[in-house]
């Protein structure tokens, strides 16, 4: 099996894992998101720490220092993925979840906009071009109104996928400043929980042993998709894979579907045809610039 094969069985099995821990955020009912959201951080801050401690003892601790520089974006990158998980947990819980899912998906653009200016990257037509055009797939997802109580849910979602792109941007620009990815995902995790804590503390909401078990379940399911997205970019580079990380919406749509009876209206659906065909717009320059070089 190749490289590229291994990357997108890992990628897929990441698209399926998020979309699960999708299906369990909702199953839990009707916590609070932020207590949600705590809940899955504290399943992934439990795991990066155990991988950090091991690779620490084992490559020395200097290994899983923090380089210079990196100090202002790894605080960046906690706040804009705080923003992502809290923006995507929102909609999750009052959203169809493929309407959830594929708005949490415009962070690749918005991941591409910001690197222009953290990476000093250059502004390329296409490119642009796919970000336009999946925002006004957004728009159709979002379907925005005067009624803001009706939009604020995917508004959130939107703003989510916003805040996850930021986030990305800035692993990009810590994993070229050779900043360990356990560290970025450890100092995630412990900034999200603490941003959690105070409304935790004066919302707090009871919740049932099986609530609590669909959080765990939850967290460890977001963990694994985690580790899948990194093995799959480990094996092969995201221009020759990161399409099929939009299958991410066909699991959503099928848990939505097969165990909440959902279905996504019209608007939506041209909504998701937009914004993937945008992503495939981006794939096919990315890997056409590539050949070319």
């Amino acid at each position: 099996m190749t490289n590229t094969s291994k990357g997108i069985i890992f990628l897929i099995i990441s698209a399926f894992s998020f979309a699960a821990m999708a299906l369990f955020v909702r199953l839990a009912g009707g916590i609070n998101f932020i207590q949600k959201a705590f809940f899955r951080n504290s399943v992934s801050f439990i795991i990066a720490l155990g991988f950090l401690i091991r690779e620490g003892r084992e490559k020395g601790w200097e290994s899983v220092a923090i380089p210079k520089g990196a100090l202002i974006f790894l605080f960046i990158r906690a706040t804009a993925g705080s923003i992502g998980i809290f923006g995507n947990f929102y909609a999750i819980d009052r959203l169809v979840l493929s309407d959830a899912a594929i708005l949490n998906k415009m962070s690749p653009f918005f991941a591409v906009f910001f690197s222009i200016f953290l990476m000093k990257e250059k502004v390329r037509l296409v490119p642009m071009l796919a970000i336009t055009g999946a925002f006004l797939g957004a728009m159709l997802v979002v379907k925005p109104s005067f009624d803001f109580s009706a939009t604020l849910p995917t508004l959130a979602g939107f703003i989510g996928g916003v805040g996850a792109g930021l986030a990305y941007a800035c692993v990009r620009k810590l994993s070229s400043l050779k900043c360990n990815g356990k560290v970025i995902v450890l100092f995630f995790s412990v900034y999200s929980c603490l941003l959690s804590v105070p409304h935790m503390i004066l919302h707090w909401e009871p919740m049932t042993g099986l609530q609590l078990t669909f959080l765990i379940l939850a967290g460890i399911w977001a963990a694994c998709g985690q580790f899948a997205i990194t093995a799959a970019y480990f094996h092969a580079p995201a221009r020759e894979i990161s399409i099929y990380d939009y299958s991410q919406i066909i699991f959503s749509a099928s848990f939505g579907f097969f165990v909440f009876g959902m279905i996504p209206d019209w608007m939506s659906l041209t909504g998701y045809a937009v914004i993937i065909s945008m992503a495939v717009l981006n794939f096919c320059y990315n890997k056409r610039e590539h050949t070319q070089q």
